[in-house]
């Protein structure tokens, strides 16, 4: 008899894991609230639920008896998997109570302080009073976003002004509104804004020993809202700097008592040293380790994320250096007319892979957060360096028109 695998997601992101568990000889039951998730044309069993629905994904592992419960790039799922394999007896590779500091950003930032791992200085926030209190205190300017969510939803910059030191309440009470809608829970994060480049950290932990496969530098939309835009690798800065950011990656990581499972970190290069945004104890998303990592290392960390899951043996030997990127297309507000790519385009040197997410008559919202962009190009080149520029070069070939008011 095959084993099972309960998938958490079926979205495009979740795909190469799906496959990667096919290939395994594993039954898949997938689990997504999407009826038309893609994923689901692979699936054994499709299921229709809330990954995030805990008590319903329980219920329906208890039908199912699955041999494995994961989850692959969503945030919210990995509480779900490691509540459900705890109540299923199963050895937690992260237990539950460490799934909430690995996905509520509260709890992440209680941990790491706790733990003494740098971070900004922050302000949990449950209403309007606390909120105006914490704008009040903090003496620089500041980044507001929910404390349960991801995909930069809902995050924003509040500047304060140069000679008063002052912000407008009407325009803060605005930006607390946004963030809060966004939060599933309803708490909002407030913290320093930390100057500096930022990259993110793509690693595995085996049996409570971390390895930085690679670290990627990103590239965000101007304040107020982040939105990432591209993601090169390997990274470009200096070998020292490189050191510290995967000291304190591996330091976040023990925080948060992640045993086995990929993990995808967030650092911010102050003038103070390095410094957590975010910590995921899951795969990076944004096509980082499905398609990045695996172009410029040879690692397959998607794979490698599934064995070690089932208990076997993984492999993180680079095997070899080159450079990956990936660019967003950015939208605007309005209705787009027509979204066109130059055949000659897809003939571009090094580009991999051109995909729209948008067509004619589709509504694009701006972009405020990651499900706002148009589409993506993936380039290759000897070294990070010329793969974003083949990547920009593509880009801005294709031409998005939108329809006039």
């Amino acid at each position: 008899m095959a084993k099972k695998m309960m998938i958490l997601g079926a979205s495009a992101l979740q795909v190469p894991a799906i496959k990667k568990a096919k290939e395994m000889g594993y039954e898949i039951i997938l689990v997504d609230y999407d009826p038309e998730a893609v994923g689901f044309a692979l699936a054994d069993v499709k299921l229709v639920v809330s990954t995030l629905d805990q008590e319903e994904v329980l219920k329906q592992a208890r039908i199912y008896q699955p041999d494995v419960v994961i989850t692959s790039t969503s945030d919210g799922p990995v509480r779900t998997a490691a509540y459900v394999n705890e109540k299923l007896g199963k050895q937690p590779d992260l237990a539950y109570e460490d799934s909430l500091c690995a996905t509520i950003k509260s709890y992440m930032r209680e941990r790491l302080r706790e733990c003494k791992v740098p971070i900004p200085q922050y302000y949990v926030i449950h209403n309007e009073a606390e909120f105006q209190n914490a704008v009040d205190a903090l003496q620089s300017d500041m980044i507001v976003k929910p404390a349960d969510n991801a995909g930069s939803r809902g995050v924003v910059l509040i500047r304060k002004d140069a000679a008063t030191g002052k912000t407008n309440p009407e325009d803060t009470l605005a930006v607390y509104e946004y963030s809060k809608s966004n939060s599933r829970n309803g708490v909002v994060m407030v913290e320093e804004f930390m100057e500096g480049e930022e990259v993110s950290v793509e690693s595995m932990t085996v049996n409570g020993d971390t390895t930085v496969v690679t670290i990627t530098d990103k590239m965000t939309t101007p304040p107020p809202y982040f939105v990432e835009l591209g993601h090169a690798e390997p990274s470009r800065h200096p070998v020292k700097l490189q050191e510290q950011i995967k000291e304190i990656t591996k330091q976040a990581v023990a925080a948060i008592r992640l045993q086995n499972g990929p993990s995808h970190t967030e650092v911010k290069l102050t003038k103070d040293g390095p410094k957590i945004v975010e910590l995921a104890a899951r795969l990076g998303g944004d096509f980082i380790t499905s398609k990045l990592v695996p172009l410029s290392t040879g690692v397959d960390m998607v794979g490698n994320s599934v064995v070690l899951a089932t208990g076997g043996k993984v492999d993180l030997t680079k095997k070899w250096n080159k450079g990956a990127a990936i660019r967003f297309i950015p939208g605007k507000s309005g209705i787009i007319k027509q979204i066109s790519v130059p055949k000659e385009v897809y003939e571009f040197p090094g580009v991999e892979e051109i995909v729209l997410y948008k067509k004619a008559g589709d509504h694009a919202n701006g972009t405020k957060s990651s499900n706002d962009r148009l589409g993506h190009v993936i380039a290759t080149g000897k070294d990070a360096k010329e793969a974003f520029e083949r990547a920009t070069q593509a880009l801005e070939r294709i031409s998005v028109n939108y329809e006039e008011n």
